[in-house]
């Protein structure tokens, strides 16, 4: 994918359901250790689609040390690239900035029991 691709606004009308699809399959993808997919838990930093409908994520992990992490970015591969109209699928892992609590969706928070006033923001797996 270009590093400086400019998308026209034709292009980001086009790509929209593609970004849904997208989003929709990662939301498949749950972390092992926590009962919540890895887009509502804000392990995805970045999500572009280039003009080709090659799919680039940049991704996290809840913790630097995941030993799943492997096989999570395994299936996450897998689910993105089967997505009609996605050509390619591209996995960047960063762990800048680390995740904290405060990356997680609201549903994420509804589905875990976490109080946003009570939440100190912390790690999961502390």
């Amino acid at each position: 994918m270009a590093d400086k691709e400019v998308l026209t606004a034709d292009d980001v009308q086009e790509l929209q359901p593609l970004y849904a699809a997208v989003i929709s399959a990662l939301k498949e993808v749950y972390d092992p250790e926590i009962p919540v997919n890895i887009y509502d838990l804000g392990l995805v930093y970045e999500l572009t689609i280039s003009k080709e409908r090659e799919v680039h994520l940049l991704m996290t992990f809840t913790a630097p040390n995941c030993p799943m992490a492997d096989e999570v970015m395994g299936e996450v591969q897998r689910s993105v690239e089967a997505v009609p109209g996605v050509t390619k699928c591209t996995i960047e892992l960063t762990f800048e900035p680390e995740w904290d609590r405060s990356m997680l969706s609201e549903e994420a928070r509804v589905e875990l029991g976490l109080d946003y006033e009570e939440d100190d923001y912390g790690k999961l797996n502390d």
